[in-house]
């Protein structure tokens, strides 16, 4: 197995307001709408909730209430229902969203030939396809029971706080990761757990309580505020290459000229000589 020769690692990025500048499961309340799974009072309510999440961060209790609003709304909802939504709305509702100083880490962890593994508290159905948008090589999701291919209203696995922390560490134990030399990612004092099982733990748009927490224990601060849609960068990286590739051809010749126009001269110098 490969993990046996060498030490892996990973980095774990946290994905609501981390990686995304919104909450991935609430973004979705309109085609979820559109799409006869909620009411318009639920979109109300969803808009709501999503303003205070970004107001005030999520501690313990609010994320509790988020647990229960979200198994009340799903419960009964149809599960290819929501894939279908999710995968026809996905670069509609999460690529202006994005926000570029995580899609570079992202990018750079990939480079440096480490695992990127996303770790939400939403749904799987919503963070997959996410994951798989963003070039993540495993993701790690709340999980809802689901009976005759409808959600039952019950949660499975909630990854959520102190969870996060058992599954990362579970699923390194599998992959053969260093914790050590992994890295990890979030925006909330709630994912604190999961921060402090890796060796490189970063605040990324820290709430009040983790701001402190990463301060006191010396854990670098990131403040991410470019959100950027993923087609239009990927369409300015593919524009650019050609146009460095094209300078660099451009810079080769004029020295290749440069070189010709030096040895022409001393050729000219000696047979005048």
């Amino acid at each position: 197995m490969e993990h046996l020769g060498r030490s892996r690692s990973a980095a774990f990025f946290d994905l609501d307001k981390t990686i995304i500048a919104r909450s991935s499961t609430l973004a979705f309340s309109r085609p979820f709408y559109a799409g006869g799974l909620i009411n318009r009072r639920t979109v109300l309510r969803s808009a709501y909730a999503q303003f205070v999440y970004l107001l005030g961060g999520a501690d313990h209790d609010q994320m509790e209430r988020m647990r229960d609003y979200l198994s009340a709304m799903c419960t009964g909802w149809d599960v290819e229902t929501v894939r279908s939504i999710v995968a026809d709305t996905l670069h509609h509702i999460v690529d202006p969203i994005v926000y570029d100083e995580a899609v570079t880490l992202i990018e750079e962890h990939r480079a440096a030939g480490r695992d990127v593994v996303i770790v939400s508290s939403s749904g799987f159905e919503v963070v997959e396809p996410i994951g798989a948008m963003l070039g993540a090589d495993k993701v790690i999701a709340t999980r809802m029971v689901v009976a005759e291919g409808k959600y039952t209203g019950e949660v499975e696995e909630y990854v959520y706080g102190p969870h996060k922390a058992t599954a990362i560490t579970a699923l390194a134990a599998a992959e053969g990761y260093d914790l050590k030399d992994s890295y990890g990612y979030s925006d909330s004092i709630t994912d604190e757990p999961m921060l402090a099982a890796v060796g490189h733990p970063f605040a990324v748009n820290p709430d009040r309580a983790l701001r402190r927490v990463a301060v006191s224990r010396g854990w670098p601060v990131l403040d991410f505020s470019k959100p950027v849609a993923l087609a239009e960068r990927t369409r300015f990286h593919e524009v650019r290459r050609p146009a460095v590739a094209a300078t660099l051809v451009g810079a080769g010749l004029a020295a290749a000229g440069a070189l010709l126009y030096v040895a022409r001269r001393r050729t000219r110098g000696h047979d005048a000589g």
